[in-house]
């Protein structure tokens, strides 16, 4: 594969074709993580944050050695990337193989610096949920991740907002300068939940897009 970004919206080219005036109309979104598998909660996330950022782009970056989960089993990156093409497909959402095709442990600071690199021009907004905002302090380079780009966090309204900020800015101060929130209805799906039902031989149908759950079913995954 070469170095891209796989791109499956309208908007023709990948990152290191996009011109300045192309990145430089909206900001541009990233969303990470090993979508083990992608799912509704996922797909809600990014469109939450395109519809209330106006964003431009957003990007679904999945990990391709999530060093946070070391110990834990991940489904091989070609099945999750997969699984993510066909959520993707006919969305208004772009798939970037950035942390898939960089060697050694995918942090997020690296692939902002690459994006940086590539769009200069373009405001980046990292999404996250509330939970993973609370863990920022304890990943790689959380300093410089704030540096590189605005936090689009999701969480219900006033739901613990300020206490998940004066936790984490006792880590990382002036965090809050860089955080967004936004309004995010409540789903309560999760990975570790489709995978348990799977296991269970229970149905995941509307939890993640069909497309995905017939690729799960005829691959075995999660069995």
């Amino acid at each position: 594969m070469g170095r891209s970004a796989v791109s499956l919206a309208p908007h023709p080219g990948t990152p290191e074709e996009w011109t300045a005036g192309d990145a430089g109309r909206g900001g541009v979104g990233i969303v990470g993580g090993t979508f083990d598998p992608v799912h509704w909660g996922h797909l809600l996330l990014a469109e939450q944050a395109r519809d209330q950022l106006s964003l431009a782009r957003v990007l679904f970056v999945p990990a391709g050695m999530p060093w946070r989960k070391a110990g834990r089993p991940v489904s091989p990156v070609h099945h999750r990337v997969a699984m993510l093409r066909l959520a993707l497909e006919g969305s208004p959402f772009e798939l970037s193989l950035l942390e898939v095709e960089r060697p050694g442990p995918s942090y997020t600071v690296d692939t902002l610096r690459e994006l940086r690199a590539l769009i200069p021009e373009a405001q980046l907004y990292f999404v996250l949920g509330q939970d993973a905002l609370l863990d920022l302090p304890n990943w790689h380079d959380p300093g410089g991740i704030l540096e590189l780009a605005m936090l689009a966090v999701a969480s219900r309204p006033d739901h613990g907002r300020e206490e998940a900020l004066r936790h984490v800015e006792a880590c990382l101060p002036g965090v809050r300068e860089r955080v967004v929130w936004l309004e995010m209805p409540v789903l309560g799906i999760s990975g570790s939940d489709i995978r348990r039902r799977v296991r269970e031989g229970r149905s995941i149908r509307y939890l993640v897009p069909a497309s995905v759950e017939e690729y799960i079913l005829r691959h075995g995954l999660y069995r």
